[in-house]
């Protein structure tokens, strides 16, 4: 998507800053997807990054595999606390690099969350205790070590039951799942603590977010990971509803910078904001389906006839999603590099070699 001979988007120029600058970073969340996608960038920039994350949705082996991406000497500028976010002292402690290197955190990318809009109706009670309480800890402890930004992951789901597209950031409806509830009342938490503290945050409304590491596994698989798992498995792939149903995915590429852009970002009119972190693309489900089956067949040519089996709608799901990036655009510098096409074929690789 970057145009061919344009001058260095504000990314590109961020990323040649950091690799002669050493920052601190906190990475919550630092095994998940997300997460470990923000440590393997944040190491081959040559910075420092604390991790914190206590396993309940992320995985050893994705520290594993970053251990494998970056060089001995990155690898050594990470610190990993095994830590939950609803233990207060356990978000203190990750304010600092230990060590003969130590150093007070300078930037906070606050993934850690429990994920899933069908998770959240099963168990409102822990997604609430992790999502709302765990969040508040964690702004406390940044408020209290003088961080220079706490950037966090919002969500899409923000928009709830409002019809209008694409999606403003301004404009949002009522929640339709106690998930989407959480993550307002962080939006809510993070506006109130940088008025009450004088301390800038952002939060970034994901949509869709998809790429390597990403789990395909478990009740609550993100839909991209999960299909092509069943496809590679000869399992069936399911639908909910009429196959018209619509999302803005995007890949982790474009989500790791949008973090980056965030996290530096100090104009007082970029600052204490959210922004909708996305493509602007929409694609149906079916229409997914139909990449996936495509990009999957030279590998597969047992999937000829695959077809996906349609039923019920799911409950607390948004019939169609589509983002309006420009106010990350203009007042970011955020500029998508990865369009669902672009993502899918730089995942695939890594999604079949799970599979094997």
């Amino acid at each position: 998507m970057s145009q061919p001979n344009s001058s260095p988007t504000a990314y590109e120029q961020l990323k040649v800053r950091l690799a002669t600058e050493s920052h601190t970073w906190l990475v919550t969340g630092v095994a998940g997807f997300i997460g470990s996608n923000l440590l393997e960038t944040l190491l081959k920039l040559n910075q420092r990054v604390v991790g914190l994350d206590n396993f309940a949705t992320g995985h050893r082996r994705n520290l594993t595999e970053v251990q494998t991406l970056v060089a001995p000497e990155q690898w050594a500028n990470f610190n990993f606390i095994e830590g939950d976010i609803r233990n207060l002292d356990d978000c203190h402690r990750a304010m600092l690099f230990p060590g003969e290197k130590a150093s007070p955190v300078d930037y906070v990318l606050h993934q850690a969350a429990l994920g899933s809009v069908p998770r959240s109706l099963a168990d409102p009670i822990t997604t609430n205790g992790v999502n709302i309480a765990g969040f508040l800890n964690m702004l406390v402890a940044a408020r209290d070590a003088g961080v220079q930004s706490f950037t966090y992951a919002a969500s899409s789901s923000t928009y709830g039951d409002h019809p209008a597209l694409p999606k403003v950031e301004d404009t949002i409806g009522k929640p339709l799942s106690p998930y989407a509830v959480t993550k307002y009342v962080n939006e809510l938490y993070a506006d109130v603590f940088a008025r009450s503290y004088g301390f800038n945050t952002i939060g970034l409304r994901y949509f869709n977010v998809f790429g390597p590491r990403q789990d395909p596994n478990g009740a609550y698989a993100a839909v991209i990971p999960k299909w092509i798992a069943s496809l590679i498995q000869g399992e069936p792939v399911y639908i909910n509803g009429d196959g018209e149903t619509s999302r803005d995915f995007c890949f982790i590429a474009n989500v790791v910078q949008a973090n980056l852009l965030a996290a530096v970002a100090h104009e007082p009119d970029a600052v204490n904001q959210v922004y909708n972190v996305a493509v602007g693309d929409r694609t149906t489900l079916s229409e997914l389906h139909a990449q996936l089956h495509s990009k999957l067949l030279p590998h597969y040519p047992r999937l000829q006839d695959a077809r996906p089996a349609y039923r019920d709608f799911r409950a607390g799901d948004v019939r169609h999603s589509l983002a309006d990036i420009s106010k990350a655009q203009r007042l970011l510098g955020y500029m998508p590099t990865h369009r669902i096409g672009d993502g899918l074929a730089l995942a695939m690789p890594w999604y079949i070699a799970q599979e094997k």
